[in-house]
């Protein structure tokens, strides 16, 4: 979940500003006489990325297929040749990305089933950007938000059910029912929604864990195993927290729920799991009182609330430690070691979300369009295909929900990038099987690696299963209980009205008679500027 590059663009003379800049001159002042205040302009939507077309033909039969996914979550080609990946599988594969995924997508398409597919390809920064996206109209026939959202969205009836067919492993080209991981494909199957299972309507993209990506040097690995670190203020100024709600909600409920988490009989009883689930998915006004009270603790201790910036904070050593979902944190630490910087990951002892992202279809675009629910689900496959899923896994740093199935590609492609040479001294035994095969003694999926690799980037991309043992996930939460989060986050991350006293109303009024009266003047002297001319 990896938010895109940065947007640049020119700021327009003053001349040039017309009326329309008159909202953002009043938030700007009205920021500013409020101390600690926070305020967001949101921009308008285009009306033509907006506006739908009314089927998902095009003239001569070609599918039209709307896609829409995180920011630089899908290779997009254009590799280096020395960044060709040589695996020592049974077929000795080599991986190569020339082309964007997307394109490769529509080739093969158009040479598996004999019609041209056109992908509309477009890109969400959060999962709370595409739900606003359809909100406001953008119409789409192909999504993949995380495990939340997606609950979100088969709860109000918005999801296009996958077909019988899709899950026939007999189908050659049913990449993902018959690669899928045991161990993601039971998640999917066992938590349900209305009763209904994740599986009817999603089939996973990748997954992983939450946790602290942290300096070795500066900070102990006891110290970075517990979310307190968030708010410990022997760090003030030095950690960075995710900036969105539920992220950071779950984060304040593990130092909420430290002492029960961490106590012997909670630890080792047999509902462990459960019993995480119950207390980190609870939203009574007791638990988000305290938890905006945290949440608070933890703003000011931190040195940003961020989506993407954190990696670079990371790597540039601005920051000792930042909250980060397992993908980011192996970009992390590859970027920081090629200046020789060595980071680590540690996820809490207290539990750790499992968090997975997932492709659905938009019951609406689809609309009962046989042949744009066949691109869809095929598209689901071509992602799912193994050599494809280790392209994607190279171009983003994240993991895929696909082991392989009968393909040995993808472990070799784990074996490729965290095997120890043969001459390494310092090694250990680290077993994957419970990902590959089911079976975390399976000999045939263990990985001989360097032992720093406990806590790097091996440990970030396949969690042991004591890790797992504490992992749950994020529930779905109804409308009345999203409403309860959201206005909490709104207190903490922008600003609480209700705090205001009178002197600083008296400020804030002061303030808007001052912008007024600029804006008076400015509209006057632009009035006349044009009937100059």
């Amino acid at each position: 979940m990896t938010a895109g590059k940065e947007t640049r663009g020119k700021r327009p003379p003053f001349a040039a500003v017309s009326a329309a800049a008159v909202p953002v001159l009043l938030s700007a002042v009205l920021a500013a006489a409020m101390p600690g205040a926070v305020l967001t302009a949101h921009a308008q939507s285009d009306p033509e990325q907006t506006e739908a077309s009314e089927s998902g033909r095009a003239d001569g039969g070609k599918v039209t297929l709307r896609i829409a996914n995180w920011e630089e979550y899908i290779d997009e080609g254009d590799w280096d040749e020395e960044e060709a990946i040589e695996l020592d599988d049974r077929d000795h594969t080599v991986i190569f990305g020339e082309n964007s995924m997307v394109e490769d997508f529509e080739q093969w398409y158009l040479d598996t089933y004999g019609v041209e597919v056109d992908v509309e390809y477009s890109t969400f920064g959060t999962n709370e950007d595409l739900y606003n996206q359809m909100t406001l109209g953008n119409n789409f026939d192909l999504v993949c938000p995380s495990e939340y959202m997606f609950m979100k969205l088969i709860a109000e009836g918005r999801l296009q059910p996958l077909s019988e067919s899709f899950f026939d492993p007999d189908i050659e080209e049913n990449y993902y029912i018959r690669g899928v991981s045991d161990y993601i494909r039971n998640i999917y199957d066992t938590n349900t929604i209305n009763g209904e299972p994740w599986s009817r309507y999603a089939a996973g993209y990748m997954w992983g864990t939450t946790g602290i990506v942290y300096n070795p040097e500066k900070i102990t690995e006891e110290e970075a195993s517990h979310w307190a670190i968030l708010a410990d203020p022997k760090y003030k100024g030095q950690v960075t927290i995710k900036d969105n709600v539920r992220d950071s909600y779950f984060a304040a409920l593990g130092i909420l729920n430290e002492d029960e988490l961490l106590s012997p009989e909670f630890v080792s009883s047999d509902d462990r799991l459960e019993k995480i689930t119950e207390l980190m998915n609870r939203t009574d006004d007791k638990t988000v009182a305290a938890a905006e009270d945290i949440l608070k603790q933890m703003k000011e201790n931190a040195y940003s609330f961020e989506s993407d910036s954190g990696k670079a904070d990371m790597v540039t050593g601005k920051v000792l430690a930042n909250y980060q979902w397992s993908g980011d944190a192996v970009y992390t630490l590859d970027q920081a070691e090629i200046d020789d910087y060595i980071l680590a990951y540690a996820v809490p002892e207290e539990c750790t979300n499992v968090w997975f992202d997932g492709w659905v279809m938009i019951r609406d675009g689809i609309d009962g369009d046989a042949a744009k629910q066949q691109a869809a689900e095929a598209f689901i496959n071509f992602m799912s295909r193994p050599d494809n899923v280790v392209r994607n896994m190279y171009y983003i740093g994240y993991t895929s929900v696909i082991a392989g199935g009968d393909s040995d590609i993808i472990y070799a492609y784990a074996d490729w990038c965290y095997g120890a040479e043969e001459d390494a001294e310092d090694t250990i035994e680290y077993p994957v099987g419970f990902f590959f095969s089911g079976d975390d003694s399976d000999p045939d999926y263990v990985i001989t690696a360097e032992s720093d690799q406990i806590n790097r980037q091996l440990f970030a991309q396949y969690p042991p299963e004591e890790v797992l043992d504490r992992a749950v996930v994020m529930q779905y939460f109804d409308q009345e209980n999203n409403q309860k989060i959201n206005q909490m986050w709104v207190n903490v991350r922008c600003f609480n009205l209700a705090s205001l006293t009178g002197s600083d109303w008296a400020k804030i009024g002061a303030g808007v008679v001052i912008v007024l009266a600029a804006v008076f003047v400015f509209l006057k002297r632009d009035d006349l500027f044009r009937r100059k001319i």
